[in-house]
């Protein structure tokens, strides 16, 4: 592995995103993002919450395992560290179909909740679609009324789902949670997965508010993080490699155009 040193950040082009992020680009095309300190990209991704590295070489599985292990500790699944999400002919789950998926956080299912996790693109969509959203819900909460934030601070959430890939179960979380680093406000919310529409649905059942304000309570929370002002919406590129801080953020996928595919391999870091 090579060996990390901050001068190696000084040929980057730095670009903003909106209303977040930030794209980091490589002017040799092919350069080895080892070589930034993982204590740098950590820094730039607790700060833009999704860092895209465009121009540097994709690593081999345990290459990249091995690296991702220098920032800490991996969450491991049934499968191992490294995700594929690529489409499926039969799938079992919605992740590996054509079609959206909903907002989301990574670990609600899973012992531990990581801190960052990070994406290698083998395969771009070619038709398009397949963009991966994130909105960052601290804005989300820091634009929020007194009222509303007081509301959102009495309601915990019960998640329930099948296990028919690699999590499933219950789990009860409160809407509104405290970033474990920052000490800001954040929401933690999946959106509900009606069975007429995905493989495997799930439900979400509101707790501290009557039961008639259900609807318009899951109608709300969808229009507020929604918006565009909260949203990155990133159109991947083959060679892609994106860093995403996961306690501040909740994410979802665009649905693919047609029969548009795509590869990516994600690592989940404690």
């Amino acid at each position: 592995m090579p060996n990390p040193s901050d001068s190696a950040v000084t040929d980057l082009k730095r670009t903003p995103l909106s209303p977040f992020g930030v794209l980091l680009e490589s002017p040799a095309g092919d350069a080895d993002f080892r070589d930034i300190a993982p204590e740098t990209l950590g820094r730039w991704t607790d700060e833009a919450k999704v860092v895209v590295l465009r121009g540097f070489k994709l690593l081999e599985k345990e290459d990249w395992v091995a690296y991702c292990e220098t920032w800490g500790e991996i969450l491991q699944w049934d499968f191992g560290a490294v995700l594929d999400l690529n489409i499926q002919e039969d799938p079992k789950n919605y992740l590996f179909a054509r079609g959206s998926v909903p907002f989301h956080w990574d670990g609600a299912f899973a012992k531990a909740t990581p801190h960052y996790f990070m994406f290698q693109c083998h395969e771009a969509p070619e038709a398009g679609g397949g963009e991966t959203v994130f909105c960052d819900t601290r804005l989300v909460y820091q634009d929020a009324s007194e009222e509303l934030r007081r509301r959102w601070e009495g309601i915990n959430i019960t998640y329930r789902t099948d296990k028919l890939a690699h999590y499933g179960g219950k789990v009860t979380r409160p809407l509104v949670d405290i970033h474990p680093q920052s000490g800001e406000k954040v929401l933690r919310y999946a959106e509900p997965l009606p069975a007429d529409k995905f493989l495997n649905p799930l439900s979400v059942e509101p707790e501290g508010i009557p039961e008639a304000e259900h609807e318009a309570f899951i109608e709300e929370i969808r229009d507020i993080t929604h918006r565009p002002e909260y949203c990155y919406a990133h159109g991947w590129r083959s060679g892609d490699i994106l860093i995403a801080e996961n306690h501040s953020l909740i994410h979802g996928r665009n649905a693919f155009v047609g029969d548009s595919s795509r590869w990516l391999q994600r690592i989940q870091i404690l």
